[in-house]
């Protein structure tokens, strides 16, 4: 079977992509909140959300993220991953219910290891919404496969 996976040597500096989108639902809050534990009130409860000023609940800025590796993995470019070595990521505005999120990821880095079956790339990720704002942004260090041979 063909592996139409984008191997460490396929994967150049600058390369970016736009994944699909999501719309957050209230059913998503609600739902990472059990998940996780995290019920704190500018999650779960509207009236402390719009007594600080938003219009209804805000997601957690983890389920942002969580989505946002999960349209990595929905998108039309897919890497020949191993694993996430780690995230650097940032908040920079409320993700609300019947928001559409959509990411824009471009290599930023990449660099061999010890192991000549294996790189790793690096990712950025910008986050937006509907109307095209920045919600969250970050970084994410991968470790690819090389092809054999």
């Amino acid at each position: 079977m063909p592996d139409d996976r984008l191997h460490y040597e396929e994967i150049a500096v600058g390369l970016s992509w736009e994944t699909p989108g999501i719309t957050v639902t209230e059913a998503h809050i609600l739902a990472f909140a059990g998940l996780t534990g995290d019920f704190y009130d500018l999650h779960v409860d509207d009236d402390y959300a719009r007594a600080l000023g938003y219009p209804t609940k805000v997601a957690h800025g983890l389920l942002g993220l969580s989505l946002a590796d999960g349209l990595k993995n929905r998108s039309s470019v897919r890497l020949a991953a191993i694993v996430s070595l780690g995230w650097r990521w940032s908040f920079a505005a409320p993700i609300l219910p019947g928001d559409r999120i959509s990411a824009t990821i471009r290599v930023a880095g990449r660099r061999e290891t010890k192991r000549p079956e294996r790189g790793i790339v690096t990712l950025d990720f910008d986050l937006r919404n509907q109307r095209g704002e920045t919600v969250q942004r970050g970084q994410n260090d991968m470790m690819v496969h090389r092809r054999a041979g």
